[in-house]
């Protein structure tokens, strides 16, 4: 019996996960990371890092990205829901500023590996909405760098229907366009 079962996306190496859940009157019980498992289909990072963020209905986080020591995510939702979006980085890709979205939730149980080389944003769609990730490479602050969450380029299809109010921080207002950057990633 496999613990896990995967679904490629239309962007290469960027993979939706769904574990065998076991419920029963008690509950629920799933492994959500298995770093043997995982292996097998490509997930080949060592994870040294995870983050736990909690955000109110209407929180846009992102688009974000590290200049230097990219990291690759491992997304899943403890408690709520959230449109979650990976935009493809890398150069050298057939699909460099590509972008894919979908719904990660208590209820779907759905994880999401983004490998380094991509920005990454999510919209919280509840009230008290957790997000856990996994990251491959530790936070640098001198290397945080994004892409404005609206850009024209983009044309990411934010499910902005969903939400009354839109909150994003001072610093995510603020970031550059995808069409500004010479380099996205520094050796």
């Amino acid at each position: 019996m496999e613990k896990f079962e995967i679904e490629k996306t239309f962007i290469n190496n960027l993979i939706i996960i769904k574990s065998k859940k076991f419920e029963d009157e008690r509950g629920y019980f799933f492994e959500s990371y298995n770093f043997l498992e995982f292996k097998k289909f490509g997930i080949n990072l060592n994870f040294v890092q995870d983050n736990h963020s909690k955000s109110k209905k209407g929180v846009l986080r992102g688009l974000h990205f590290q200049r230097k020591h990219p990291q690759g995510k491992l997304i899943r939702v403890i408690k709520g829901k959230i449109f979650d979006v990976a935009v493809d980085l890398r150069k050298k890709s057939e699909t460099f500023g590509k972008w894919f979205g979908l719904i990660l939730s208590e209820e779907n149980s759905l994880q999401f590996y983004i490998p380094p080389e991509f920005a990454h944003g999510f919209l919280s769609l509840q009230d008290d909405t957790e997000v856990i990730y996994k990251c491959s490479d530790y936070y640098y602050p001198e290397y945080d760098s994004g892409i404005i969450w609206n850009d024209e380029t983009l044309n990411i299809n934010w499910p902005l229907e969903q939400i009354d109010k839109l909150i994003i921080s001072e610093k995510d207002k603020n970031l550059p366009k995808f069409i500004d950057y010479k380099e996205f990633f520094i050796e």
